[in-house]
């Protein structure tokens, strides 16, 4: 076993630099963030909300940026989910768009929508992907930031967190 792991180690760390390595794991981890719609938002106004993103496989280099090599980054699945309240209705949106961009906000690309969310959806929702645009150089930085525009159909009473899951496929 201790043979395995150690073989497995530096496996991994001979291929850290490896093009083929980083767009694997760029490919295996999505970005995650939770954005928070406060329940003063008032019904049919485009509003907007944003929120700093990372990849689960940021976290294993020092600087954040594992995707020296990569190239042509694209989203494949939007998604996101009700976290607190769990059981906050998407249907209370009736439309939202995903953007995406460094974490100045800089060279922002929208990523994915929906427009016609019907009321009534329940807590999860997957978005329709906007993969025309690659985001190579957006996924280089440590952190990016996602930005949510929506209107809301109905009034919320309660401050809805919502956990916004994009996944991105990449290559060598």
């Amino acid at each position: 076993m201790k043979k395995t792991l150690s073989i497995v180690c530096v496996s991994a760390l001979l291929f850290a630099g490896c093009s083929v390595w980083q767009s694997a794991l760029k490919s295996t981890f999505p970005y995650k963030t939770i954005l928070t719609i406060p329940k003063s938002s008032p019904t049919n106004t485009l509003l907007s909300v944003a929120g700093t993103a990372k990849s689960f496989d940021q976290d294993f280099n020092k600087n954040g940026n594992n995707a020296d090599q990569v190239s042509n980054v694209r989203v494949v699945s939007a998604k996101i989910v009700s976290d607190d309240p769990s059981d906050f209705d998407l249907g209370n949106f009736s439309m939202i768009k995903l953007y995406i961009s460094k974490a100045d906000s800089s060279a922002e690309v929208p990523v994915a929508s929906r427009t016609d969310i019907t009321p009534m959806v329940g807590n999860s929702l997957i978005l329709d992907i906007d993969n025309s645009h690659a985001l190579d150089e957006e996924v280089k930085e440590p952190n990016v930031r996602i930005r949510m525009e929506y209107r809301l159909r109905n009034h919320i009473d309660v401050n809805a967190h919502l956990r916004i899951v994009l996944g991105v496929r990449a290559s060598p």
